[in-house]
């Protein structure tokens, strides 16, 4: 852990880091805007601390030996050691459930099910904030938005896909190593070799890098007594058609022998079936875009406040910075841009 983490972590889920604690992301920027394949080797010592870090790393989305990929790994290991790796009792649902009690508690009205694809025909607004990526904004609203953003926008790059599978089981996962049932967390990848081949293919990969979790250890509410949850994703070029069931079940069973025994029911989503439950999604791309190396800086495209589209029009999604992840900080920043009109 650097003895900085708390400024660095700031820094990071700022919309311009490069102006909080400059001197502190400095130093960070020398390690973290390097490969994390090349990280890896000259910094890490023995295959398991390399394996280690590269599973970190590849939450990115993308191939390893791309510059910046280590800016992933090391956040993710701060975070995990200011901060941990939490995850809400009850499953993801309970944040909704949580911030639409509190808004409603302020008077808010909230209706969900009614599909938006067109700002028009929402109730008259001072602002109006998307939680879309650009693709949705510029059908949604593109009329209000200048040319000049409009080809911006239409350049926007998504990221690869995902394959997800739920599954039900009648035990806890069989580990061979026991302390991995300590973890709510698992990446099952066991040689930067092997993660680095996984994350590169062009083709969906034999031996798929598994992020795993098995949240029922951890928290009883998801799944009856006696009886377990988890699930596995792994990445895939987006819009892929191929089924991972099998090569994902098989990388789960190298680690834990006797795992297919334990399934009692699975749910698998492609690509396709994610895009068609969240249109966000596009081709399976749960992170809003692409993660290379200039996209999450620029992302959704070149502005200083990169919330504001036009007149009124915020954008709140994971398509702004800091990109994706279960910390709310793009909306948080949305909102605050929103706000600073308002009060004029």
């Amino acid at each position: 852990m650097n003895a900085n983490s708390d400024q660095i972590i700031q820094a990071l889920l700022a919309p311009w880091p490069m102006f909080r604690h400059p001197l502190v992301l400095a130093r960070f920027g020398r390690n973290a805007m390097r490969s994390a394949s090349g990280l890896a080797r000259s910094r890490f010592q023995g295959e398991p601390a390399r394996a280690l870090f590269a599973g970190l790393a590849a939450h990115s989305n993308v191939p390893l030996e791309a510059p910046a990929t280590a800016s992933f790994g090391l956040l993710l290991a701060q975070l995990g050691h200011v901060v941990g790796w939490p995850f809400p009792r009850g499953g993801a649902q309970k944040f909704t459930d949580a911030l639409v009690s509190y808004a409603t508690s302020l008077g808010v009205h909230v209706e969900t099910g009614a599909r938006v694809d067109d700002i028009d025909r929402l109730p008259p607004a001072r602002v109006v904030l998307l939680d879309v990526t650009p693709r949705q904004l510029l059908a949604i609203a593109g009329e209000r938005l200048t040319i000049g953003d409009r080809r911006a926008l239409s350049r926007f790059r998504y990221g690869r896909g995902v394959f997800k599978i739920d599954f039900a089981l009648s035990a806890p996962i069989p580990w061979k190593t026991p302390a991995i049932s300590r973890a709510a967390t698992v990446h099952l990848g066991p040689t930067l070799e092997e993660i680095e081949a996984s994350e590169k293919s062009s083709t969906p990969p034999e031996r798929p890098f598994v992020l795993l979790a098995q949240h029922s250890l951890f928290d009883p509410t998801r799944a009856p007594s006696g009886q377990h949850t988890a699930w596995a994703y792994c990445h895939v070029p987006q819009g892929s058609t191929q089924d991972m069931t099998t090569r994902i079940e098989q990388q789960i069973e190298r680690f834990a022998p006797g795992f297919r025994n334990t399934i009692l029911a699975r749910h698998t989503m492609t690509p396709a079936n994610l895009e068609a439950y969240n249109a966000n999604y596009i081709g399976g791309d749960i992170s809003g875009g692409s993660n290379d190396w200039t996209q999450p800086l620029t992302r959704p495209f070149v502005r200083l406040d990169p919330y504001r589209m036009a007149d009124g029009v915020f954008l709140c999604s994971s398509s702004t910075p800091p990109g994706a992840g279960v910390h709310g900080m793009c909306g948080y920043h949305a909102a605050r841009s929103a706000l600073r009109r308002l009060v004029k």
